[in-house]
């Protein structure tokens, strides 16, 4: 997309949504590769990279009784704003950039 063709929002927050995903990717393989052999590739030119092991408890709602579930005094609402990306009805999409990563 051209620097002209960003100045609209929309397009510019699809086009940085777009390479969000590209690097989350990215770091899910990366991640993948340092977790399958741990003892290799954690030290690099300029960071090192740590494997550590995290433990957390969950809630399991599931796990309550239906009483419970089905009493409304339990449950709140909220609500949310979101913006979503959406094809607009006449365009065509861009051509993605990659986007540079420059140490």
């Amino acid at each position: 997309m051209h620097k002209a063709d960003a100045a609209n929002p929309a397009d510019e927050l699809a086009e940085v949504r777009a390479a969000i995903a590209r690097l989350r990717l990215r770091e899910a393989r990366l991640c993948a590769t340092i977790l399958a052999a741990p003892d290799t590739g954690l030290e690099g030119r300029h960071f090192r990279a740590e494997v550590a092991e995290r433990r957390f408890r969950l809630f399991d709602a599931a796990r309550l009784p239906e009483t419970v579930l089905a009493d409304p005094r339990y449950w709140s609402e909220s609500v949310t704003q979101e913006v979503r990306c959406l094809p607009a009805a006449a365009a065509t999409p861009p051509r993605t950039r990659r986007l540079r990563i420059v140490h």
